[in-house]
C-alpha cells in the first residue's frame, strides 16, 4: 500500500523525515524533492566495476546548465530524508520525464532504514537546461508486511553528498 500525501505530512517526525520539508511540495501520495547545486561527472570513458571511478564536481549555476546526451550525471536532492517501517521509493516528476530527463537509471527503490541523501543518476535524451533547487523527483512510501531488518550498509547510509557508485567494495568481500 502507498502512504497518501497526508500520512507521510501525519508521519513527520515519527517514522519519516523530511527536512527541510515544506507544505508546498506535498502531493496526493508523494513529497516532490529538489535537486541540489552540484554534480558529479566521471572522468573515464570507461568505468571499472571492480574500482573507485574518480568524478569531477559541476555546480549548476542560478541561470542553470545545459546537460548534454550520452552523459551519466550524478545529482543529489536538498532534502535529507530519513525512512523508519515504510519502504520509500523515488521517481522522477513527469513534467521532467517529458522534457526527456531521466533522474534514476535504475535505483529508485530504497531500502526501509535508509537515511541520507538521494544520490540521482541523471541522463537525458535531449539537452535540457537544468537549474538548482528545481522540483525534480518525488519520493513516495510502501507499507512493510511481516518482520524486517533495516537497512545499515556502510555504503551509502548517512550519506553527506552525492555518492558515485560503490559497487567496488562488493569485490572486496
Amino acid at each position: 500500500m502507498i502512504l497518501s500525501g497526508l500520512e507521510i505530512e501525519n508521519l513527520l517526525d515519527k517514522d519519516i523525515k523530511i527536512e527541510p520539508f515544506n507544505s508546498s511540495q506535498l502531493n496526493p501520495n508523494s513529497y516532490n524533492l529538489r535537486l541540489h547545486h552540484e554534480l558529479l561527472v566521471y572522468d573515464n570513458p570507461v568505468l571499472d566495476m571492480k574500482k573507485p571511478n574518480p568524478a569531477t564536481p559541476l555546480i549548476i549555476p542560478e541561470e542553470g546548465l545545459v546537460l548534454e546526451t550520452g552523459k551519466l550525471y550524478l545529482g543529489r536532492t536538498l532534502e535529507y530524508t530519513e525512512t523508519h517501517r515504510h519502504v520509500p521509493m523515488l521517481e522522477g516528476r513527469s513534467s521532467i520525464g517529458r522534457l526527456g530527463l531521466f533522474v534514476h537509471v535504475t535505483a529508485g527503490f530504497g531500502d526501509v532504514g535508509f537515511c541520507g541523501y538521494w544520490t540521482l543518476e541523471m541522463f537525458c535524451v535531449h539537452p535540457i537546461k537544468v537549474y538548482p533547487g528545481v522540483e525534480i523527483c518525488q519520493i513516495f512510501y510502501h507499507s512493510i508486511e511481516g518482520e524486517y531488518a533495516a537497512y545499515k550498509s556502510g555504503k551509502y547510509q548517512n550519506n553527506q553528498g552525492i555518492q558515485p557508485s560503490l559497487l567496488y567494495k562488493d569485490f572486496e568481500k
